[in-house]
């Protein structure tokens, strides 16, 4: 699901962590237009979609639908799944009928056929797992052979600074914090791990890399968010991984 990148210092946060349904109108009309998703990390996973027309495509935690409407736009046949129900709510008021939706949590089995898509899109939502592996294989199981994997991910070396002291770079290890958006208080809690264990967990899964990116955002959004874009265009935020499905393992 995609998120917003500005966050307060982490704190200790209870057993409601992201609950989406919570805020979800709040997040949604945040990320509507904001510069680190409306003009970084969209553009940024649709220009490595590249020409998806007619392809079948996946959106796992598609939230309220704008990655979704847009792979939509561009002649994609889009399903979409996310776990919070408030959001699927305002993506099915985004996309109408012409999208199917499922609500799903990306640590069960997935209600697809082996093979059923050409294309599986995670964006920003893998950090919200400790172990990658079981996701990862279904995401592989539904994947045609030489489908593709897109994620995006917060950027290692960025996750790994958000606590003080600083925790161990090698180790798999969670964060808390609170967002605060539209006036409401929502506490939140990511996984971070080393880069290595992230290209690890693909290939384990029966992934092979074919792309891995570190974008710039958008040069229509300098205008528009001037000192935002600035401080975006200097430091690493997110990691966006392209992987293609093995025939085997």
């Amino acid at each position: 699901m995609e998120r917003l990148s500005d966050r307060p210092e982490p704190e200790n946060t209870e057993n409601t962590a992201n609950d989406y349904d919570g805020f979800a109108e709040a997040y949604a009309a945040e990320n509507e237009n904001s510069l680190v998703n409306a003009h970084y990390e969209r553009p940024a996973m649709l220009a490595l979609a590249g020409d998806v027309s007619g392809r079948r495509i996946l959106d796992a935690g598609c939230g309220s639908g704008p990655l979704a409407a847009a792979l939509r736009d561009r002649g994609a046949v889009v399903t979409g799944i996310d776990v919070s129900a408030a959001m699927l709510a305002l993506a099915g008021q985004r996309l109408g009928e012409g999208v199917a939706l499922h609500r799903v949590d990306l640590r069960d089995r997935l209600p697809f056929a082996n093979g059923e898509f050409d294309d599986v899109i995670a964006s920003l939502v893998l950090h919200y797992l400790e172990d990658w592996g079981p996701t990862l294989a279904e995401l592989r199981r539904v994947l045609r052979p030489g489908g593709r994997l897109l994620a995006s991910v917060d950027h290692p070396f960025v996750a790994y600074t958000f606590q003080d002291p600083r925790p161990d770079y090698f180790a798999t290890t969670d964060y808390a914090f609170e967002w605060v958006i539209g006036g409401q208080s929502a506490p939140m809690r990511f996984w971070r791990k080393p880069l290595h264990a992230m290209t690890d967990a693909f290939t384990t899964a029966g992934f092979r890399l074919s792309v891995m990116a570190e974008p710039q955002p958008d040069p229509a959004a300098r205008d528009l968010f001037p000192d935002g874009f600035r401080d975006l265009s200097r430091r690493p935020t997110f990691l966006f991984f392209v992987v293609e499905r093995l025939a085997s393992v």
